[in-house]
């Protein structure tokens, strides 16, 4: 299936910056739709991210941290946001060891997606982490956050329970349940 439609092709027509801050920015496009009226979008600019599904053993590496978006603390996946022109790869390895203090020896990506392609642009890139080394955590100066172990078990409990709830969290934890399964992520 191609990834491109030319009969559902919007062309931008104008944009109008609203805000630039220092994590996200945001713009206001006029856009000219297929049967030629214009509408709005409202469009958050992202540098992007990196998370990572770090296997230890028979338990992934989990970080807990404050989310003032959600008013509450959230189970998640190391990650983090791209520095200007970073490679992924650099920066899946950089926030395990900022966050978590663990290093590893071998590293893939298994998939990149989009968060909300109906107004942002951000894109995560999907890590598989193993082969562990524990080292010391360098979290940036505004991070606090502890580090936990989780097996499959009690990963599955804390997404019932609503203690994970973000999706490259939740997609992570299937495709290690795949992957145990089956014996590969299949991503």
């Amino acid at each position: 299936m191609s990834n491109q439609n030319s009969k559902l092709d919007e062309v931008t027509v104008s944009t109008k910056p609203v805000f630039d801050g220092k994590i996200i920015s945001l713009q206001i496009d006029t856009v000219k739709l297929p049967d030629g009226s214009t509408a709005t979008r409202e469009i958050i600019k992202h540098p992007g991210a990196v998370a990572v599904l770090a296997v230890h053993g028979d338990k992934i590496v989990m970080v807990d941290q404050f989310r003032q978006a959600m008013g509450r603390c959230e189970l998640e996946i190391p990650a983090g946001k791209l520095e200007k022109d970073e490679d992924p790869l650099e920066a899946a390895k950089r926030e395990l060891q900022e966050e978590t203090g663990y290093e590893c020896s071998s590293i893939r990506l298994l998939h990149s997606f989009y968060t909300s392609p109906g107004f942002a642009n951000e894109i995560i890139h999907l890590y598989v982490a193993e082969d562990l080394a524990s080292g010391d955590a360098a979290p940036d100066e505004d991070e606090f956050l502890e580090v936990y172990e989780l097996t499959l078990e009690e990963a599955e409990e804390a997404v019932r329970s609503g203690r994970i709830s973000d999706a490259k969290t939740v997609m992570a934890i299937y495709a290690w349940k795949l992957k145990l399964a089956t014996g590969t992520f299949g991503l």
